[in-house]
């Protein structure tokens, strides 16, 4: 029987809320840890409890308050049996009271940038790693966002640098990637921080990823896992992005580079160099360093340091993209389609071309009337004077309705949009700065779009999307997707159902 565009749509948001409910992390988490008798199950591992004397929380993420949440009801029966604390930074929204580990509000619903709260919060987290004995447990809960909700600059840089570092990379179109090898050399906790400042013997994380490929170094900027990066690779990331003030500062000697009237530039630039002038700065002990005759070089520590007490550390992926998109696919499944399923594993490119590529996937397909489809793009952003609202995920959607209506030429043929819908939403239920999750298309959509027309002549979608101003184009049409925090996050999961196929 065929369906109706209502049914249509009906089963394109099933769909998609079945993949983010397959990722929730209260199902994640009891699926990885357990009590069983006298044994702390942790994924394959057993722990007895006759051999831990603290159990310690740490962490942040988008959904380590669910984490922790979770882990809690688990321990509850150890309450009067052993001491269990914790410190969590989470978004506010996350915040409720827990009966011993402490959910921090570290910065705003919709606000993805690191604050002074989530500083205060990661001394915090710091201090309870570097106070572990060597019979205490830590547990670690990561997931995404926790690159925001982990802050902790070196004391040479601060808060605000960081944060305009951040702002200028991300809205440059560096890649996630390429971001974390800059922060994690201005940072006392990423890039294995914390394992370095951890002074217990027995360190798991257990990590909800929201990064393509699921690389540990990458998933909240590695907190527990060794950076692989050097100073060198930050530098040139950063000579990429903004060259003239890379070659300012690293063709003046250091002394002169310190004395220049920095405090002239636009406060951007301002970050930047300072930032630049610190890489220099630690190039230059390093190589210093190597240039000490041996008889100076400093006694070796006779203690081993915790990170090289081999095997202190697990870090464990208990959900990922690829478990929400199989979930999605087998909601799809029940429904009587037959689908497709697509996860990407590396960087995907902007926003726009993969809308675009999603839009001609679905006019393409011959197989199946599904596909799921998960990723996660990136935007660049106009200037702010010139920038309206919106998110990735509302980008791609209005970029595919723009390669739809130039494939299908349906300004001069507005009947012919097919049965067909298109659904991008971010898993955490955040699209940039906005209450939404992402948008989706579909005839009835159009048909609203048409309507819209007809009164505002102005209102076309190039125009909104030259601006980053997808949310304003689908917020009249009422094909905005809002499900509030999720509580869960592994990147972007879109949807694309077809009545039958359609070849061009």
């Amino acid at each position: 029987m065929p369906h109706s565009p209502q049914q249509l749509r009906e089963d394109l948001l099933a769909i998609w809320n079945a993949g983010v409910e397959g990722v929730r992390v209260d199902r994640l988490i009891r699926n990885s840890v357990s009590l069983c008798g006298d044994n702390l199950q942790i994924g394959s591992e057993h722990y007895p409890l006759n051999k831990i004397d603290r159990i310690v929380v740490i962490g942040g993420g988008k959904a380590s308050g669910a984490m922790a949440e979770t882990l809690e009801s688990i321990l509850a029966p150890l309450f009067n049996r052993k001491e269990i604390t914790g410190w969590v930074n989470v978004p506010e929204d996350n915040v409720k009271p827990l009966r011993k580990i402490v959910l921090h509000p570290a910065r705003p619903m919709g606000v993805n940038e690191p604050t002074e709260a989530a500083v205060e919060g990661t001394g915090k987290i710091l201090k309870l790693a570097q106070s572990l004995s060597p019979n205490d447990l830590c547990l670690n809960l990561l997931s995404g966002g926790g690159s925001a909700l982990l802050p902790a600059p070196v004391p040479e840089i601060s808060l605000r640098e960081k944060l305009e570092l951040t702002r200028f990379l991300s809205e440059s179109g560096a890649t996630i990637q390429e971001l974390n090898t800059v922060r994690k050399q201005i940072s006392c906790i990423k890039g294995g921080g914390l394992k370095s400042l951890c002074r217990g013997k027995r360190l798991i994380s257990l990590i909800l990823s929201d990064v393509l490929g699921d690389p540990l170094d990458v998933i909240a900027s590695g907190p527990t896992v060794d950076n692989t990066g050097s100073i060198s690779d930050a530098v040139a990331v950063l000579r990429q992005f903004a060259p003239s003030i890379v070659e300012q500062v690293f063709n003046s000697d250091p002394e002169s580079t310190a004395n220049s009237n920095e405090q002239t530039l636009p406060v951007c630039q301002r970050a930047l160099f300072r930032i630049c002038r610190y890489f220099q700065r630690r190039l230059q002990q390093q190589l210093q360093r190597r240039l000490l005759p041996a008889s100076s070089a400093p006694e070796p520590n006779p203690e081993p340091e915790p990170n090289s007490q081999g095997g202190f550390v697990r870090n464990l992926i208990i959900g990922n993209l690829a478990t929400a998109v199989e979930a999605a696919g087998s909601e799809a499944l029940r429904r009587g389609y037959s689908y497709t399923m697509h996860v990407s594993r590396q960087s995907e490119g902007f926003a726009e071309e993969v809308g675009a590529n999603l839009a001609d996937l679905a006019l393409l397909m011959k197989h199946s009337n599904c596909l799921i489809h998960g990723g996660e793009p990136v935007v660049k952003l106009v200037p702010p004077e010139q920038r309206g609202k919106g998110g990735r995920n509302q980008q791609l959607v209005l970029a595919a309705l723009l390669r739809l209506m130039n494939r299908l030429e349906l300004e001069t043929r507005p009947d012919a949009f097919p049965n067909l819908a298109i659904l991008s939403g971010g898993t955490d239920g955040e699209d940039g700065p906005t209450d939404a999750a992402g948008a989706w298309i579909d005839s009835v959509v159009w048909s609203e779009f048409q309507e819209k027309r007809k009164t505002d002549p102005a209102f076309q979608p190039e125009t909104f999307l030259r601006h980053n101003n997808a949310y304003r184009f689908f917020e009249p049409l009422g094909s905005l997707l809002k499900t509030g925090a999720t509580g869960t996050n592994v990147c972007d999961l879109r949807v694309v159902l077809i009545e039958s196929a359609l070849v061009f």
